[in-house]
């Protein structure tokens, strides 16, 4: 199978095209560098050893998309491309109303035109919105508390009425929870263009000292130590829960639905004082007023993909913050 991944050279996408080639499909990458960078096009060939096509363009350029589709037979769809950022969707919610939605509508329609039937979307726990209990299934009510949470809402519901209209089409929504970590190599990891939205890429910078402390958005919600819980996941685990759901779309229509996760709460401080731990460093903090759409606690019940892709995480917070951290020394030249 030929599979396009958009937003290829990201942090979830890079390694999701290495798992792709190490399981023998061919990839075409499609990526603007907006929050990427260009030199994960190489890496990604010296991890592998494999070639592929790449293209520097935007998904929300129709001419652009249609070239792509015209050069090469696409079998299926791997949909990365989109501003991620929670903090600064409730700041420019137009800039990610109109970003992430008309280039999800571009897409669609070039693939329709091209008889593309077939899209693994990357979608994310925050469609869940504050679930009013925990572990969150993928039948719960679903809601959103920031634009960025709600431009992922919106397009699983562009892609459902997609398939309701085209019985041809096959959809999977992979609803993320917290992914974090690195390639064991140390060549891909997340490295954002700009001060981190993220805690994990924030809680690197100030372990090598390019940030003075991590600021703790709020530490009286109604958790253990009164910080958020998130489910934090390997971004290796979930690069592998993609080459799952492409196995498992090939030959079926209509639209599934599965969360990532490990289906385990960790909250701010204990990732702290985890990476601290175990890489042997100092990780000073603050804590700050609570941070406008964040929500106090957010973990995954991932028993239905288990059960239907056969997937489950398998490595654990120490492993996400060694190889976060030898990504970054690796980096820095540390």
């Amino acid at each position: 199978m030929k599979i396009l991944v958009t937003g290829g050279c990201g942090f979830i996408g890079s390694h999701t095209v290495v798992e792709l080639l190490n399981q023998n499909f061919e990839v075409v990458i499609v990526d603007n560098f907006y929050n990427s960078q260009k030199d994960v096009v190489d890496k990604i060939k010296e991890i592998t050893k494999k070639d592929f096509k790449f293209y520097e363009d935007d998904c929300c350029d129709e001419a652009a998309m249609r070239k792509i589709f015209s050069e090469n037979k696409i079998d299926a769809v791997i949909h990365f491309a989109g501003y991620k950022a929670v903090g600064e969707s409730v700041a420019k919610p137009l800039m990610y109303y109109q970003n992430n939605l008309d280039s999800t509508l571009i897409l669609a329609k070039v693939m329709k035109e091209f008889g593309c039937h077939k899209i693994v979307f990357s979608s994310s726990a925050t469609v869940y919105g504050d679930p009013a209990s925990l572990p969150i299934k993928e039948d719960f009510p679903l809601s959103t508390t920031n634009p960025y949470g709600t431009t992922k809402l919106f397009i699983e519901r562009i892609l459902k009425d997609l398939a309701y209209a085209d019985k041809d089409l096959g959809v999977v929504l992979l609803r993320y929870f917290n992914p974090i970590g690195a390639h064991e190599s140390g060549l891909i990891g997340e490295n954002p263009n700009d001060i981190p939205n993220n805690l994990m890429p924030y809680i690197m910078k100030v372990a090598i000292k390019e940030l003075p402390q991590v600021n703790v958005f709020g530490n009286d919600y109604d958790t253990k130590d009164g910080t958020g819980v998130r489910d934090y996941i390997h971004v290796v685990d979930l690069a592998l829960g993609h080459i799952k759901a492409i196995e498992k779309i090939k030959d079926e229509t209509g639209v599934l639905v599965y969360n990532l996760g490990t289906g385990k709460g960790t909250s701010v401080l204990e990732l702290i004082e985890t990476f601290a731990e175990v890489n042997h460093v100092d990780v000073p903090y603050q804590i700050t007023e609570r941070r406008p759409g964040d929500i106090a606690a957010c973990y995954a019940d991932a028993t239905k993909a288990k059960e239907e892709l056969g997937w489950e995480a398998t490595k654990n917070l120490e492993d996400m913050c060694k190889d976060a951290y030898h990504f970054v020394k690796r980096v820095k030249n540390l």
